[in-house]
């Protein structure tokens, strides 16, 4: 089962279907690159000369699974946080992407981490981010990896976890657990069609999908408000602020590589836009792409859209993004 349906069947047991948009919403595309889709070109990413470690127990209850390229010296670290909605972390997800990264010479971290199955908040899922930082530090000899040239990348929920972990550096709301000791920043952000005004997560959709999104017992308020809120997004606006990660955007933020679908009907590219605004604002550094007839990933609702994300075309700005921070 992928992590797709995985996530759809979750949101079907807690009785609430995964909202989805009968219309894309109307692009900003701002200062943006579009990048045409074709879904000609996949990744065949090959399977060898790559040493696995699974289920390693970064924190309490929660776990990582680490690929790492043979023949390569101290490679520079890749950590991947799947997206989920807030309701699962399949660290399993994105197996090709990742041994597509190994095989550019990175080793790839993937985590779990918790969500509101656990009953956990977004500052738990972000300190969940770190605390996975801290091990792969406090455990490069072990594994043979460098500890000072450290990237995220997520997707979706995963996205907006490495957003908010990539911004809030030294803020001590966000670091608990093992390692403390161990410094959590990282020296690029990989966001694929993440969140960030949660409130605004629909904005452009079309008004079943809008109030869908609205209300007490989203996910979304869930991991804003924790499992027992009474609030709805739209009640509380500071603590919305609170969790957006534009709100902690400074010039000394690492670099940042946004990406979202023209397509996407499940979190609006508006969101993205949001973000790398507030960047380029406070002087750090970001660049936006937006993939033409892209969906949201692996939950692309015509069909065949999920293959724009898997194309060398779509991963050779992303490695070579990565390349530029990472290793030179």
């Amino acid at each position: 089962m992928n992590a797709a349906t995985l996530m759809v069947r979750v949101q079907a047991l807690l009785g609430r279907p995964l909202p989805i948009s009968t219309h894309s919403a109307p692009l900003d595309k701002g200062d943006s690159t579009v990048l045409l889709g074709d879904k000609s070109g996949q990744i065949a990413p090959r399977r060898s000369g790559l040493r696995s470690h699974r289920n390693l127990a970064y924190s309490d209850g929660v776990r990582m699974d680490l690929l790492v390229p043979t023949g390569v010296e101290r490679p520079p670290v890749v950590l991947y946080v799947p997206g989920g909605g807030f309701i699962v972390s399949p660290k399993a997800a994105n197996g090709a992407l990742k041994r597509h990264l190994a095989e550019a010479g990175y080793a790839v971290a993937s985590i779990e981490y918790r969500t509101v199955r656990n009953g956990a908040t977004y500052v738990d899922g972000v300190s969940d981010v770190k605390s996975a930082v801290r091990y792969l530090r406090a455990n490069a000899e072990r594994f043979s990896i460098d500890p000072g040239r450290i990237a995220l990348w997520g997707e979706s929920a995963g996205g907006y976890l490495v957003a908010m972990a990539g911004l809030t550096d030294g803020d001590p709301r966000f670091e608990s657990g093992e390692n403390l000791e161990q410094s959590s920043a990282v020296q690029a952000v990989v966001d694929k069609f993440g969140g960030s005004n949660l409130s605004l997560i629909a904005a452009g959709f079309d008004e079943a999908t809008v109030k869908a999104n609205e209300g007490t017992q989203t996910s979304l308020a869930k991991y804003v408000f924790g499992p027992e809120g009474r609030l709805a997004l739209e009640d509380d606006p500071e603590a919305v602020t609170a969790a957006d990660p534009a709100s902690f955007a400074t010039a000394g933020a690492p670099p940042f590589l946004l990406f979202h679908g023209t397509d996407d009907r499940i979190i609006s590219p508006v969101q993205t836009a949001h973000l790398h605004s507030a960047l380029l604002a406070s002087g750090a550094s970001s660049t936006r792409y937006l993939i033409d007839g892209a969906g949201h990933g692996d939950l692309a609702v015509k069909g065949g859209e999920e293959k724009y994300w898997s194309t060398r075309a779509v991963l050779a700005v992303m490695v070579g993004f990565l390349d530029r921070h990472l290793k030179q």
